[in-house]
């Protein structure tokens, strides 16, 4: 999820649970790409399956995910020569992320960015998450 203000673009890479609760967010420069955060999202985390959609399909990140003893349900990426199965139905509820994603685009501040220090910007998401999961 990008956003953009004056040329200053970022983006915000987030772990949410099974019902669609923020867990972790890194917020990134917007030219980062979301593979590179997903380790650090996934560090200390235990689960059945990770979801992810094509963007994270690699090698090092199926192993990341195989060592923490759970089932990575991601697509293969379109230039993957030998394309790796995925449990369709279970990726249906990857949809909980985009959702997760639009309730904190309710709170103008964050979809807007009006902050102009990250740090600021990091800690009004983490208090829109707050919110999202107490309502």
């Amino acid at each position: 999820m990008g956003r953009s203000r004056g040329g200053l673009t970022t983006k915000i890479h987030m772990l949410a649970d099974a019902l669609g609760r923020p867990l972790r967010f890194i917020v990134t420069a917007g030219q980062v790409g979301d593979i590179t955060q997903a380790p650090a999202l996934l560090d200390g985390q235990s689960g059945n399956a990770v979801l992810a959609d094509k963007a994270y399909d690699s090698n090092a990140l199926r192993q990341t995910i195989a060592d923490m003893g759970a089932e990575a349900v991601i697509p293969s990426n379109r230039s993957r020569k030998i394309i790796i199965p995925h449990d369709e139905v279970a990726y249906i509820n990857r949809n909980r992320i985009e959702r997760c994603f639009n309730r904190l685009k309710h709170f103008r501040r964050s979809a807007s960015r009006y902050d102009r220090r990250t740090i600021h910007f990091q800690g009004f998401i983490h208090l829109a998450a707050a919110l999202t999961c107490l309502r």
